[in-house]
């Protein structure tokens, strides 16, 4: 039988310190396999092969946190310990109000201490204990609660060791020292819950895009109101100028511009008419669109975009990995520090017992690891989520933070360097054939083809079709068939040298058009060829910036392509790429990434994401072109580039090395500061309030320097700008 995989939310889970006690007390549980965690989004996935799942609830009630079932920021932001308001406005399951006023009255009753205790000399006087004891347990009480519950766990998190470390303080006569720390911790949890939930809300932000409600047309054709979440395929939805798609569809009636930064991150609105495909929460501009609806709300781009996103921020990046490794040696190592500080000077060398307790105590607050451990995932999210408002969807951490290594980019011509529309600008006859027979029999087989430039072919004949019989697609070259008893090859230059058709009359107009950069197809007998066909497809506007920025960036650049040798060369010149390979099998493909990898290291590849796949599955990181909408795409490429602008594959790469950056910056910085207040603790130099402001102002620092990444981009600038949310009207 298989194993059982129930995704709970847990309004509490906000650091490693709630993660350690969650996973001791579900992986004693027996047939409980594993414990999956995702803390950016309060999520945890427990592998079981329990009967009764209401076991785990009380598991995690037993260490005095809240479990609601779920599987998403869907289910989070509805968990009822919020009361419907959000987990941005609430502690656990402690409304924020009352959070921050047991704050308030904590740190006027620590300083009221303090004050006293300078005024009369003396911090251990009964109106000096008496305030800061009301300090702690107003503002500290949920600390040392679950510090205690730590204990029981028997695990070594900040709650713990800030809750030996102020009761330490309180025991040696340190009073007012011990509210001050208590009620400075409590202040940085709390700014950290809010610095945190910024990261989590860029993520929340798509989903809050689509309105609730649709303008649905109704079988007498009149118009109501209904909620978008029970609008089904097929259904006909009326937006009018400023308001936000709710679904996915295609246009029926009307014409208007619609602003796809939300999806695609583009900077100008696309024109849509009837035939064109539209997205949920894009934005309608100046006419009144009728789009039929192709999905349910659950089922539109933006909805798979959330759900790709949200995949990926469970996944833990190579940076995130080290640092859990570093943080469980870390930890017990400077807590066996601390407890050697506080008695080896007393024991073997006679010094005053009470200073060096002080001092390890100080220690203790310096060994969580928390700014360490925070720092990766909150970078990480918000690069995905920035990555996701510019209409570059990141399949995980892995990839955003490896992305820096890339060394070459292959990219693949027809869609993807080129407009991916060719059209039909020769028709050569031979050997006294006529055009338009000519044209007509390429016109039948290539029919029968998906291919762009089949499709070209097919364009380019407004006449009727032959029947054909024996067709045969024939990968990397064309098309064959049977017309009237005889057999036609309608395919490249290749297939034409293969078959044996390829005569020196035919040859030299082959090369003529291919030097011109035209795809040259070759309509031919069984015999000899009887015509010669020529289709250009222009580079893409923004290809020669897109070629441009990489080269700046120090990438090299390769064409990989099907299409003969000569045509690659010449749109691989025109755009400014630095190689192109033409006549290539997919097989070959393969071959071309292998070769990179070994020549130049790290090898990204840029195709349409099905025809590619191959190629994008072989290399390092496979970017899909123009996946809005595209199911496959969204699935099997590693990255997703949602608009058809190879600027997107550049864009990907700064983001990639700030986000590396800021990585290392941050742990750097976390561990630069244990460091030098390590030393300062020894040396009797720091105390308890200066160990609790390095250690969480450190925290605060680097989420605050992760969340840097979420600033906007000017591509996003329009979309954010016209985010209007009327309802729409019946």
């Amino acid at each position: 039988m298989p194993l059982k995989k129930t995704s709970i939310i847990v309004s509490e889970l906000d650091c490693a310190a709630e993660q350690a006690v969650l996973q001791k007390s579900l992986s004693a549980l027996p047939d409980v396999a594993s414990v999956e965690f995702d803390v950016m989004n309060r999520r945890l996935t427990v592998t079981h092969d329990l009967e009764d799942e209401s076991v785990l609830h009380k598991a995690i009630r037993s260490v005095r946190m809240t479990p609601t079932t779920g599987s998403g920021w869907a289910d989070a932001t509805s968990d009822p310990t919020t009361g419907g308001r959000g987990i941005h406005e609430t502690t656990g399951s402690i409304p924020a109000w009352r959070v921050r006023a047991s704050l308030a009255i904590s740190g006027a009753l620590a300083v009221a201490s303090e004050i006293v205790a300078l005024t009369l000399d003396d911090e251990t006087t009964l109106p000096v204990m008496v305030m800061a004891s009301a300090s702690i347990v107003v503002g500290g009480l949920p600390t040392i609660r679950k510090g205690f519950i730590a204990l029981r766990a028997r695990t070594l998190n900040i709650n713990f060791l800030m809750s030996v470390a102020v009761i330490g303080a309180a025991a040696i006569g340190e009073w007012p020292e011990a509210a001050v720390v208590i009620f400075l911790f409590a202040l940085a949890e709390h700014i950290e819950a809010y610095s945190l939930d910024r990261a989590r809300n860029a993520v929340r932000s798509l989903m809050a895009m689509t309105p609730d409600v649709a303008a649905v047309k109704q079988t007498d054709g009149s118009w109501s109101p209904m909620p978008a979440s029970e609008v089904v395929a097929g259904a006909i939805v009326r937006v009018r100028p400023g308001e936000r798609l709710p679904l996915d569809g295609v246009v029926v009636a009307g014409e208007s511009s619609v602003d796809q930064a939300p999806i695609t991150g583009e900077s100008v609105p696309v024109d849509k008419t009837v035939g064109d495909s539209v997205f949920a929460g894009t934005i309608n501009g100046n006419g009144v669109l009728e789009f039929r609806t192709t999905g349910g709300k659950d089922e539109s781009t933006l909805a798979r975009i959330v759900r790709t996103v949200q995949e990926a921020q469970s996944q833990r990046a190579p940076t995130q990995r080290f640092v859990d490794a570093f943080s469980r040696i870390y930890t017990p190592v400077l807590v066996a520090l601390a407890g050697a500080l506080a008695v080896v000077p007393w024991l073997v060398f006679s010094q005053p017992f009470m200073p060096w307790l002080y001092r390890a105590l100080v220690l203790l607050v310096i060994a969580c690891p928390c700014a360490l451990v925070i720092s990766t995932p909150v970078t990480v999210v918000s690069g995905l989520a920035a990555a996701a408002r510019r209409g570059i969807l990141i399949k995980g951490g892995v990839y955003l933070e490896t992305g820096r290594k890339l060394r070459i980019i292959a990219l693949d011509k027809t869609g993807t360097v080129t407009q991916g529309k060719p059209r039909l600008v020769d028709v050569l006859p031979q050997n006294g054939h006529g055009r338009d027979q000519v044209l007509q029999i390429a016109a039948s087989l290539d029919a029968l083809s998906a291919h762009p430039i089949a499709h070209a072919v097919r364009e380019g004949w407004t006449g009727p079709l032959l029947s054909i019989g024996q067709f045969e697609s024939i990968t990397g070259r064309g098309v064959s068939g049977r017309i009237d008893g005889e057999t036609y090859n309608v395919g490249n230059h290749r297939l034409a040298e293969e078959r044996g058709v390829c005569s020196p009359e035919v040859e030299s107009q082959l090369s003529q058009l291919e030097a011109q950069g035209k795809t040259a197809i070759v309509v031919a007998t069984s015999r000899q060829a009887i015509g010669i066909l020529a289709v250009a497809d222009t580079p893409r506007e923004t290809s020669i910036a897109a070629l441009r920025e990489l080269h700046a960036l120090g990438l090299r650049t390769v064409m990989l392509s099907g299409d003969n040798q000569r045509t690659v060369e010449a749109i691989a010149k025109a755009v400014g790429i630095d190689d192109g390979r033409g006549n290539l099998l997919p097989e070959e493909k393969l071959t071309a990434i292998d070769e990179f990898k070994a020549r130049y290291g790290w090898v990204g590849m840029v195709g349409d994401g099905i025809n590619d796949a191959p190629a994008l599955a072989k290399a390092d990181i496979g970017f899909a072109m123009g996946a809005a909408g595209t199911d496959t795409a969204l699935e099997t490429a590693d990255v997703a580039l949602m608009r058809d602008d190879l600027r997107s594959v550049p864009e990907f790469v700064r983001l990639s090395r700030r986000t590396a950056s800021v990585l290392a910056q941050n742990i750097a910085f976390a561990i630069v500061t244990k460091s030098i207040f390590f030393l300062l603790a020894v040396l009797g130099l720091a105390t308890l309030w200066m160990a609790v402001l390095a250690d969480m102002g450190a925290s605060l620092i680097v989420v605050a320097n992760g969340l840097r990444l979420l600033r906007s981009h000017p591509s996003t600038q329009q979309g954010t700008s016209l985010a209007v949310n009327e309802q729409p009207r019946p």
